[in-house]
């Protein structure tokens, strides 16, 4: 008998609480279906501006290297890496002694040839007025002159030779081809350098080039919709772009997009591409690295906040308002430079309203009260 009424309890009390469980425990009644207030925003169109950022390399205008052109030992360097050195200046002096003796040797050769000269011219003013008389014959006086003709030719070699001297031996001061930046120096005092061996370079910065690639579709989107009829005509009518250093500041001067490859690299499929930029305070140097800032720009773009959108499968989309209720609607985006929202560029059309904030809750088909 006892045992029948804990039974009977037992049910009793089972059956209360789920006649409890299933009513709301919302204080004011309402039931988990009952709509709730999202904030909304009716999509209507905007000018917006997107960038594309790209690594790149700086490089001067002229990285020239600079080599020896004689062999010997460097004896004195007139400057220091980083220097800002003129057309023309002296960086570096080689000890060269084979051309300091082939400069003497062409001397000896020189006033060798000059007392040949002279010794024929007096062989010729001596035998013509002897073969004017007759007391000579003319083959005499020709064999002078052509004596007299052949020094003269000798001299001119032996001037030629110690002119190529001289300016060979000028070459152990080895001078700046262009105005710049000095680069690292590779050899210091003593060392022994010929031809072969890079001393350093000089890289000329009045302005300089960033050199950047794109794949074939980025290239291809980014020559789309401009002005012109050929590629250099839509070159022309790009838009300038910045340059981020690499401490993520943003130089000062803007710069132009002026050549691009001539054709796309079959093993990377990329096109090679090169901006300049206006170094007027040397600023930029040569090995900088950094990204390149391009600019797109958007009329009557639709533009969404980043946190109306989540993703499924690397799909991006948004709660779009219909009627009293929302569906999951797939779009495609691009991200503003802010950060915090997106270009649409498919799947929503202006008028179109969407669930702005809060989307964690919901789901497909919801009833909402559109805030």
């Amino acid at each position: 008998m006892n045992v029948k009424k804990i039974v009977l309890g037992a049910i009793a009390l089972s059956l209360v609480m789920v006649s409890c469980g299933s009513k709301s425990s919302n204080p004011f009644g309402e039931t988990d279906n009952t709509p709730k207030e999202y904030p909304t925003k009716v999509l209507t169109g905007q000018n917006a501006q997107l960038e594309t950022v790209i690594p790149v390399t700086v490089k001067g205008q002229e990285d020239t290297e600079i080599r020896p052109r004689i062999d010997g030992f460097i004896e004195k360097i007139y400057v220091d890496e980083g220097s800002v050195v003129k057309k023309g200046q002296a960086l570096f002096q080689i000890n060269s002694p084979q051309t300091a003796q082939a400069v003497k040797t062409a001397e000896a050769a020189v006033k060798s040839a000059d007392a040949q000269v002279a010794t024929a011219k007096l062989n010729v003013d001596r035998i013509r007025p002897l073969a004017e008389k007759g007391i000579v014959s003319n083959v005499q006086l020709e064999t002078a002159e052509n004596t007299y003709q052949t020094a003269l030719a000798q001299k001119a070699q032996a001037d030629a030779a110690l002119y190529n001297a001289k300016e060979t031996r000028s070459w152990a001061t080895v001078t700046s081809p262009v105005d710049g930046v000095v680069g690292t120096i590779t050899y210091r005092t003593g060392s022994l350098v010929n031809s072969a061996n890079l001393l350093t370079t000089v890289s000329s910065i009045g302005n300089v080039f960033a050199y950047f690639s794109l794949n074939e579709k980025e290239f291809l989107k980014l020559l789309e919709g401009l002005e012109g009829n050929t590629q250099a005509e839509k070159i022309n009518n790009l838009p300038e772009v910045s340059l981020i250093m690499a401490d993520r500041s943003v130089y000062s001067e803007k710069g132009k997009i002026k050549t691009i490859s001539g054709q796309v690299n079959v093993t990377t499929g990329s096109v090679n591409l090169r901006a300049e930029f206006p170094n007027p305070n040397g600023v930029l140097r040569s090995g900088f690295s950094g990204n390149i800032s391009i600019p797109e720009y958007y009329e009557n773009a639709l533009v969404i906040p980043q946190k109306s959108t989540f993703t499924q499968q690397d799909k991006y989309l948004v709660y779009k308002v219909v009627g009293d209720s929302v569906v999951q609607t797939m779009i495609s985006v691009l991200p503003t430079p802010d950060g915090k929202e997106y270009v649409v560029t498919k799947g929503l059309n202006s008028g179109d309203r969407i669930v702005e904030d809060g989307i964690i809750t919901l789901s497909n088909g919801k009833k909402i009260i559109a805030k």
